[in-house]
């Protein structure tokens, strides 16, 4: 069964249609990249999926569970919202840490903040606080920042934040880990080391969604391609597919000047 299932997504604001009928679905352990031109409604898709916006129209599972169903104003409630948002982590292209914490609060905050809220916090205050500074560690040292633990955001690389930003969000034990063009704010010789930590998760079997502009990471790393063109999925399928043997001349124009630039 697939772990994520979206179906006839739309959404508009004001008058533009920037996601148009929007369909895919997403098995454990896959990694999905969506690529296409800026404005064609990538970045909007993923916050639908997050719920930092709502869709006009359709429907988002998770496990067999319907999250969101714009029919449905149960679904809508900001309440459930909030717990349906523990599905995904999302990791932003400007990274969005908190400057006034050090690298390792920035990845405990969001997990002891929903641990303040369970009825029974104060009683065990200080093991759960030891076993969210245990995993953070153990984060942070998977994202080789083993030494850097202590510093602040301003003490660190674009590269370095980036993977306290992918420790923060793996923290909170997401079913979908998704990505906001992660590289787009760094520069080239910091790409790099952010791709690798990407590349390592999905050998883990992460499942992820990944948008992107990094087209032969693209190719590498994932299982299944979207191409977004105008707000639409105008191409889906295997890298070889969608990389290899484009369908529509649309994708084979974007994807030459792709070659082009390289």
């Amino acid at each position: 069964m697939a772990i994520l299932e979206v179906e006839h997504i739309n959404k508009k604001f004001d008058r533009t249609e920037v996601l148009k009928d929007i369909s895919f679905s997403l098995e454990q352990g896959q990694v999905l990249s969506i690529i296409g031109s800026s404005g064609s409604g990538k970045t909007t898709l993923l916050r639908c999926l997050n719920f930092l916006e709502t869709p006009d129209v359709g429907i988002i599972r998770v496990n067999g569970e319907t999250l969101f169903d714009a029919g449905n104003e149960m679904t809508k409630q900001e309440n459930e919202i909030r717990k349906k948002r523990l599905h995904f982590g999302l990791v932003f292209q400007s990274f969005n840490l908190f400057p006034q914490y050090t690298a390792l609060e920035n990845v405990m905050l969001a997990k002891e903040l929903l641990a303040k809220a369970q009825p029974d916090y104060k009683k065990n205050k200080k093991k759960i606080h030891s076993e969210i500074e245990k995993l953070g560690r153990k984060l942070l040292t998977q994202m080789g920042l083993a030494e850097r633990m202590d510093n602040y955001p301003h003490q660190l690389s674009g590269g370095q934040c980036q993977r306290v930003a992918i420790a923060r969000a793996l923290a909170m034990k997401p079913d979908i880990l998704c990505f906001d063009e992660p590289t787009s704010a760094l520069d080239p010789e910091l790409t790099g080391e952010v791709l690798k930590v990407i590349k390592g998760l999905a050998d883990q079997r992460t499942t992820m969604i990944i948008v992107t502009h990094e087209m032969a990471f693209a190719r590498d790393v994932s299982d299944q391609v979207l191409f977004m063109d105008g707000g639409t999925i105008l191409e889906q399928g295997t890298p070889e597919e969608v990389f290899e043997h484009p369908k529509e001349e649309r994708t084979r124009q974007f994807l030459s000047r792709f070659t082009k630039e390289q």
